[in-house]
């Protein structure tokens, strides 16, 4: 993603942004949350957006950096850091599958002289910290000049592997090679560290670009001769990739948990009368190809994030109806919820007026912990958590982080 382009789009991809006020009256406040729940962040380092500050710092620089985030985090009570450690088919460790990632030293392929991914799970643990290792799985690069990638990348060497699309690159999820090829970059991490997840976000077959196609024709054309549509190949295309990574973890590092953080509609109920009363204008189902809400009913995953970055009342995706549906959609399967929450928008030019109230982002979790489903909340993102813009963040401490929490297992 660019530098909030992720996030941006959970704003864009609304039919309407229209703000409407938050709930009439939050309900009453509640003392504190349960003795374990997920309090999490997102660090991203894509474009250098959370960490390093920008690249080219020193070893040391970075590690100190690094380390004032964590700390960040346990100062506001968090129990959980969702680390981006293959932010564009790259690493934050030494990989030997994909070059070591450029918002390090600001060139691709060049040794940082340390182990970010190797240090950080040690740091988060001696903080009483999970590390959930964060990947991209297709996403190659935020343009389109195979020629900028570093000569070893696999995208070099095997370019019928890559798809031009939207002003970037990426990997295409419908060619079996390239899905082995993502597994196993992404499992050298799991089989190396001791991490406590595997964590995928938002991006599977790309977000809909306006006028463009996404080529995918000669591998549709080799492997999609057994499905009723091309849309259902890349669903299946998209479950295997989640199936098999899921069944590459438990195999090399039991307990390990996998989990996503989808965009938080799956369908609107005008297409699908089982999705959520919503006027999205991107549909995960229909758009990234992303069955999200199978993924929860048959428990593939360990945990769900949905990214519900929009404040209660919003007239196209309300806050509160998409916890309620969510919570539907967990309720008895095995497979956690947590709610993803826009730390980002508290405060930021432009954002509806509901935003501009400290008080916000504590009224979701009071909204939420009416539901047994929900187990807790991951902020976006760490830059925010440090920055605790307009005080929300502590403002949420106050109302239900009055105790630690131990994050569930």
């Amino acid at each position: 993603m660019a530098r909030l382009s992720r996030r941006a789009f959970a704003w864009a991809a609304l039919s309407t942004l229209t703000s409407a006020a938050p709930g009439a009256a939050a309900a009453a406040r509640r003392p504190h949350r349960a003795a374990t729940e997920m309090r999490g962040m997102w660090l991203a380092t894509v474009s250098n957006r959370d960490w390093p500050s920008r690249a080219g710092l020193t070893a040391a620089d970075q590690r100190r950096e690094l380390t004032d985030l964590l700390d960040r985090a346990v100062h506001f009570r968090l129990n959980t850091v969702m680390l981006q450690v293959r932010p564009t088919a790259d690493a934050l460790w030494p990989s030997p599958y994909e070059p070591w990632s450029q918002y390090l030293t600001g060139t691709q392929g060049r040794n940082p002289g340390w182990d970010p991914l190797g240090v950080a799970v040690k740091e988060a643990h001696a903080r009483g910290l999970r590390l959930h290792a964060w990947f991209n799985p297709y996403r190659i690069a935020n343009h389109t000049d195979p020629g900028r990638l570093v000569a070893s990348h696999p995208a070099r060497k095997h370019p019928d592997w890559v798809v031009r699309y939207g002003g970037r690159l990426y990997y295409n999820p419908g060619l079996p090679a390239v899905r082995a090829f993502v597994e196993k970059a992404i499992l050298d991490a799991v089989a190396r560290y001791p991490v406590d997840a595997v964590h995928f976000d938002d991006y599977f077959y790309p977000y809909p670009v306006a006028g463009q196609t996404f080529d995918d024709d000669d591998a549709y054309d080799a492997h999609g001769a057994a499905f009723s549509s091309r849309a259902a190949w890349r669903r299946d295309n998209i479950d295997k990739l989640v199936t098999e990574t899921a069944a590459g973890i438990r195999k090399l590092r039991p307990g390990t948990r996998f989990g996503i953080s989808p965009f938080a509609v799956w369908r609107n109920v005008a297409t699908d009368s089982r999705g959520s009363d919503t006027r999205a204008g991107v549909e995960t189902y229909d758009d990234l190809y992303a069955d999200t809400r199978k993924w929860v009913l048959k428990n593939w995953i360990d945990y769900v994030v949905p990214q519900v970055y929009w404040q209660i009342g919003n007239s196209a995706a309300d806050y509160a109806e998409l916890v309620d549906w969510w919570a539907g959609v967990a309720r008895g399967t095995g497979t956690r919820l947590y709610i993803g929450e826009a730390l980002y928008r508290a405060g930021a030019a432009g954002a509806p007026a509901a935003w501009q109230d400290p008080a916000e982002l504590s009224r979701h979790l009071t909204l939420a912990g009416r539901y047994a489903e929900v187990g807790g909340h991951v902020y976006f993102a760490a830059k925010e958590v440090a920055a605790d813009p307009l005080g929300a963040l502590s403002r949420v401490v106050a109302d239900h982080y009055r105790q630690s929490a131990t994050p569930p297992d």
